[in-house]
């Protein structure tokens, strides 16, 4: 990290630049940043879909009613993508999830990667639009751009709206646990391989977020069908994820200490911060912190449901929010380094203009839908509440299953040795250690967590992708390189954690160079990150 005596140096040096001679210092700043047109990309030319679709990989008569000639205000060459719904069974056509496939580019893989977000309830979507898809629509930003760190540079990729009433999924919901989840999930996977002719490819299952449950329980239920044809599981990722007891463990007996280390960001005043502190105490969160995180770990945790009837008086987590909301009114509990002004999004979250391009929703306007062959009858949201039936589960959520981490979790770790769960440092809503902490109550193959505490450094080479232009035409050439130090990497066992410098909840949005990397790693593109 460079200094502010650093940075103040090399802007003074920028500045002295032959480009900048005989100009004023003000005039120079403000010329730097009052060229937009510098930060723009250049278009592509769309080119008619008969001339474009001699090239498609999986383009058929079967596949023909799902491919996307263009979407609306994106304003380039979509390439090849499909879309629309596929039913969990052809019984009862009325329950369906919703898709989005693109093709790997370049040379084709007999693999697919699917990814999922979390909610429960929220639509993968957003992954595909904001995250890790051909091109992203950045919350701020005017229009859509292309993605150089896209997973599809990679792998083919799939992402699902699931569970059914999330998104453009359509029926009624039925599901009280993930195992229903699942079930419907490799149903629906089974008939989108039979239409688009994928037989016998490795499978990937990743997300984010509530996908810490999804993911593993879909892959396991893969694996039970004991049918490489169609379920060749290989191996999972989860970014930022609910496992654990993760209103206790990610949440509450971390939240102090997370507080402490980053109050550089979060300015939580002296006094409140000591009663903080003082709860963190009493409440015995430190006691178990310091019995419980231990490499290696030093026993199998009791188990724990945090009761806010009972326990209200220790919710340090809720008291933490309220007031970081009073320093900071745009305080994002998802990117905590997040000031105002709240920034505009597409999506509608956390809010968007009204009376402005953004005043429709992206994927509620008739002509997206249209385009993507999505229902026109369903009302989109980014994230929808009454996805589980019923009051059951640890979390009131109708999850009357097992917590993944102490069961299905580990069964996917042994069946591929090619797991992944990472966390970002700028996430409060899931903490880093919290993430941690819940690994190192979870047994697989043979061992209870991870014997050694992680610290090898993930060095970012891959140059600056996105930016570089914009870098070089304001006579910045050079500063785009390598990241450099951007996060910890730990294996053991089959399991690879990650630690992600200056991101958020989100990776593949906040940080897509190290997550670029990390899906390198899960397809075995190489073995360190």
């Amino acid at each position: 990290m460079k200094s502010l005596l650093g940075s103040v140096t090399l802007l003074a040096a920028l500045l002295a630049s032959p480009i900048n001679a005989g100009k004023s210092f003000s005039d120079r700043v403000m010329e730097r940043y009052a060229r937009p047109e510098k930060f723009s990309q250049p278009i592509q030319e769309r080119r008619p879909l008969h001339e474009r679709q001699a090239g498609f990989k999986f383009l058929t008569n079967a596949t023909q009613p799902y491919l996307v000639d263009s979407l609306p205000d994106v304003p380039f060459d979509i390439g090849e993508m499909y879309s629309g719904n596929i039913p969990i069974s052809y019984a009862n056509v009325s329950r369906n999830l919703f898709f989005v496939f693109y093709p790997k580019l370049g040379d084709s893989v007999d693999e697919v990667t699917i990814w999922l977000n979390g909610g429960p309830g929220c639509s993968s979507l957003e992954g595909f639009f904001q995250e890790n898809g051909p091109f992203v629509w950045q919350p701020g930003t005017l229009a859509p751009v292309q993605n150089p760190y896209s997973w599809v540079n990679l792998t083919n990729m799939l992402w699902v709206e699931q569970p059914v009433g999330t998104g453009f999924a359509q029926g009624t919901p039925n599901a009280t646990s993930q195992y229903d989840i699942a079930a419907d999930f490799i149903s629906f996977f089974k008939n989108f391989q039979d239409i688009f002719g994928i037989k016998s490819f490795k499978i990937y299952v990743t997300g984010e977020s509530y996908a810490g449950r999804y993911v593993p329980y879909i892959s396991a239920a893969m694996l039970d069908q004991n049918d490489t044809t169609y379920y060749d599981l290989s191996g999972a990722l989860v970014y930022d994820p609910c496992i654990g007891e993760f209103v206790s463990i990610q949440e509450e007996y971390v939240a102090v200490p997370y507080v402490i280390e980053n109050n550089n960001i979060l300015n939580i005043n002296a006094s409140f911060l000591a009663e903080l502190e003082n709860l963190h105490e009493t409440c015995g969160y430190a006691a178990y912190l310091e019995k419980y995180f231990t490499f290696p770990a030093s026993g199998v945790q009791p188990p724990l449901y945090f009761n806010y009837t009972l326990e209200g008086d220790c919710d340090v987590f809720d008291l933490i929010d309220e007031a970081a909301l009073e320093v900071n009114p745009c305080f994002d509990i998802y990117e905590i380094v997040e000031q105002c002004p709240l920034l505009s999004d597409v999506l509608g979250f956390p809010t968007q203009l009204v009376d402005d391009v953004y005043s429709t929703t992206y994927f509620n306007r008739t002509d997206v839908k249209t385009a993507m062959h999505a229902p026109l009858d369903v009302s989109w949201e980014e994230c929808a509440n009454g996805v589980f039936v019923g009051e059951g589960g640890p979390q009131g959520e109708g999850d009357l299953a097992p917590d993944p981490i102490q069961g299905v979790l580990p069964q996917v770790i042994e069946a591929t040795n090619r797991v992944l769960v990472g966390n970002g440092d700028f996430d409060m809503i899931i903490i880093t250690n919290g993430t941690l902490l819940a690994i190192q109550n979870m047994t697989w193959n043979g061992a209870l967590g991870f014997t050694e505490r992680p610290s090898t450094p993930i060095n970012i080479t891959l140059p600056d992708l996105m930016y570089a232009g914009v870098y070089d035409e304001n006579g910045y050439d050079g500063i785009d390189g390598p990241q450099g130090i951007m996060g910890v990497q730990h294996f053991e066992r089959g399991l690879m954690w990650v630690e992600t410098f200056q991101s958020g909840h989100m990776q593949p949005e906040f940080q897509p160079r190290v997550a670029y990397r990390h899906l390198q790693w899960l397809l075995g593109q190489t073995d360190m990150i």
